[in-house]
């Protein structure tokens, strides 16, 4: 398929697989395992490889331009598992992935704070099955469309892990926007209207950029600020009882895929 072009350039889609730079242009030496945990858990990715020392591995570094993103390979329940921190931001993580994917990732499952739209409590679990396309980068991946569906696969093992687990969960609709200063009255309560229960910045395009390369991606997500309120909007705490819980959960979840 050739090129679609558009008067409005973020709808026009170029289907083809090969790009002037493509994710493993620099000719890396690295082998990376199959199965990855690529998270927004702010320091407790780099925490918990700094503190298995004989079970982790720094095997690589994505280097941006204003930051040094390490890559480990962790031993866990005795199989390698790739651990990369995400970074906030459609653009910025889609990147990586995509870098990831170039070295040999196929499986992914990802985990971040979301913002709730309706009344739920902090640190409540949520399994995204869907999300709503309304930032740029998944329009580069995929062709335009208001959803990207999750992988069925991947939400398999999420629901097992949850359920063998007996952790409470809600599977949803999410808000993926990329102006987080943008949330305003009238489209929070469309968004709202429409079902969306969380919104965040990452999970549509990492879920477009997954399907476009045939692999496999799931992700959780939890509660950290509400928006549930709009005349009241809440920080709350942003979710940090859970930053080290929900480690531990993908780590589980993508033995299980």
């Amino acid at each position: 398929m050739a090129l679609i072009k558009h008067d409005i350039p973020i709808l026009e889609y170029d289907d083809s697989q090969h790009a002037v730079i493509m994710p493993t242009h620099d000719n890396l030496d690295i082998k990376l395992p199959s199965k990855a945990v690529f998270a927004f858990l702010g320091d407790v990715i780099e925490t918990y490889a700094e503190s298995n020392k004989n079970k982790a591995e720094k095997i690589a570094e994505f280097i941006s331009a204003t930051k040094v993103y390490p890559v480990y390979i962790v031993d866990y329940e005795g199989e390698d598992i790739c651990l990369c921190q995400a970074p906030v931001g459609s653009a910025a993580s889609t990147q990586i992935l995509d870098w990831l994917i170039g070295y040999g990732v196929t499986k992914v499952i990802s985990s971040g704070t979301c913002g709730a739209l309706a009344e739920l409590p902090e640190n409540t679990f949520l399994v995204p099955t869907k999300a709503l396309r309304d930032e740029g980068t998944s329009y580069h991946y995929l062709p335009p469309s208001r959803y990207v569906n999750i992988c069925s696969d991947a939400l398999y093992a999420i629901e097992k892990v949850f359920q063998k687990c007996n952790i409470p969960y809600l599977e949803c609709m999410t808000w993926t926007t990329d102006g987080f200063y943008r949330e305003t009255r009238e489209k929070v309560m469309y968004r709202k209207e429409e079902g969306c229960m969380v919104v965040e910045m990452e999970c549509a395009s990492l879920a477009a950029c997954a399907e476009f390369r045939d692999i496999k991606f799931g992700q959780i997500l939890f509660t950290a600020d509400t928006l549930a309120n709009i005349d009241a909007y809440d920080e709350r705490n942003w979710g940090e009882d859970s930053f080290e819980k929900a480690l531990y959960i993908c780590l589980d979840i993508v033995h299980e895929m």
